[in-house]
């Protein structure tokens, strides 16, 4: 198969998607179950601080399995779980039954990305993995732009449980490819030699830059580390909020209808998509015109900081239209900052700890969403949008400081 490792990014796209479409799809209905169960802005905050906790804990679990099981039994056991967790929501009859629900989704959830990023840097040489994972990662805002559109039409022709069953049900079919198609490229038939050559020229000088293996116990004492730790718990709950709370803002604040969230609630996630490309291009770009891995990396994830301002305007401004558009200019920021963040435990670390270095930099993302989450809930209640929005466009710079400032190449032996 030529250009395999290529096949291999598509199918963790595929993966991310569906990750993204079982995610959105309580987000779509929101304004739905909210009506039905009586739920407040706090009581919906509560929900999703449910799946994030579960998400948060399972980061750095996930990254652990998915180095010691290997990514092809990892990343089957993680789907099969998330997919039966979307599935469960079906039966739910109370808001406390679909906190359970969202639990459940937030660990089997989180395994996505520590082993998505462990296969890329598997696969993929350093010129190449900031796209490849700009490729997969978009799969995230594909999720997010199909789930609209598509749960609303399940939702009103059948209903809102079959819309969950329904999404919940398009895991297993991505995970028969995946049982039959992926291995390490050294074990893989369909790799061609050019390629495996390649690919090991490009790991093995890698890991002369990559630092010595830092043992599990000692990865918390890497200054690197919690650069990537916190720099993402400032960084992230910005895009948690617009994925869980744009549905809602869209129809309390601008007076959307169900039927028009579905019409226009997916735009900022396109332009997000087209994000995750461009961030993985211009670093690569970068890359090739002689710029130094790390400080690439640096400079496209500062001018997407100060892009992200754009979202305080979009609160502030009048017209519906002009604040969506505000607002996909920040989800394309964010997800070009995305690309680049999610690439450097590859380009810092050795292979065998990659994933793990990876669920880490997750559990403080979480942690950063968990918290957020719950502050959206009450100051909606309490007050309104506006100092939600203000904060979503500060925090990445705050977070960019600390990138910029801690994360820097690992030394032997550090």
């Amino acid at each position: 198969m030529p250009r395999l490792r290529w096949w291999i990014a598509t199918l963790l796209f595929l993966a991310t998607v569906i990750n993204y479409v079982d995610r959105q799809t309580l987000s779509v209905l929101a304004p739905v179950l909210r009506d039905e169960f009586r739920m407040s802005n706090t009581d919906y905050s509560r929900i999703l601080f449910a799946f994030l906790l579960a998400y948060m804990i399972m980061q750095a679990g996930s990254g652990r399995i998915m180095d010691r099981l290997g990514t092809r039994v990892g990343f089957a056991l993680t789907i099969s779980w998330w997919s039966v967790a979307a599935m469960l929501h079906a039966a739910a009859s109370s808001a406390f039954a679909l906190g359970a629900c969202r639990l459940l989704l937030g660990l089997g959830e989180a395994g996505n990305w520590p082993g998505a990023v462990k296969a890329i840097s598997e696969w993929f040489p350093p010129k190449e993995r900031a796209f490849a994972i700009g490729f997969f990662n978009s799969g995230s805002t594909i999720g997010a732009v199909i789930a609209p559109p598509l749960v609303t039409w399940i939702a009103l022709t059948w209903g809102w449980r079959r819309a969950f069953l329904l999404t919940g049900a398009l895991g297993f079919f991505w995970l028969i490819v995946w049982v039959l198609l992926y291995r390490k490229p050294s074990e893989h038939p369909g790799v061609s030699r050019a390629e495996l050559d390649a690919l090991q020229a490009a790991q093995a000088q890698g890991a002369k830059t990559a630092g010595a293996p830092v043992r599990w116990r000692d990865r918390l004492r890497v200054r690197q580390v919690w650069g990537l730790v916190l720099g993402r718990m400032l960084a992230d709950p910005v895009w948690w909020f617009y994925v869980f709370w744009l549905p809602e803002y869209l129809r309390r604040e601008r007076e959307f209808s169900l039927a028009m969230i579905g019409y226009f609630a997916w735009i900022p996630f396109l332009t997000a998509d087209l994000g995750c490309l461009a961030g993985g291009w211009a670093s690569g770009f970068l890359v090739r015109r002689n710029w130094v891995v790390l400080r690439a990396r640096k400079a496209v994830m500062l001018v997407c900081a100060a892009l992200l301002v754009s979202g305080i305007p979009a609160v502030l401004a009048k017209d519906a239209m002009v604040s969506l558009a505000l607002i996909s200019l920040a989800t394309f920021a964010y997800s070009a900052w995305a690309s680049n963040i999610l690439t450097l435990p590859a380009d810092l670390f050795p292979p065998s700890i990659v994933a793990s270095v990876s669920g880490l930099s997750g559990t403080g993302a979480a942690l950063g969403g968990m918290i957020f989450t719950l502050i959206v809930g009450a100051v909606v209640d309490r007050f309104s949008y506006v100092p939600v929005f203000v904060a979503a466009g500060l925090m990445p710079l705050v977070s960019v400081s600390i990138i910029l400032w801690w994360v820097r190449p690992v030394a032997s032996g550090e």
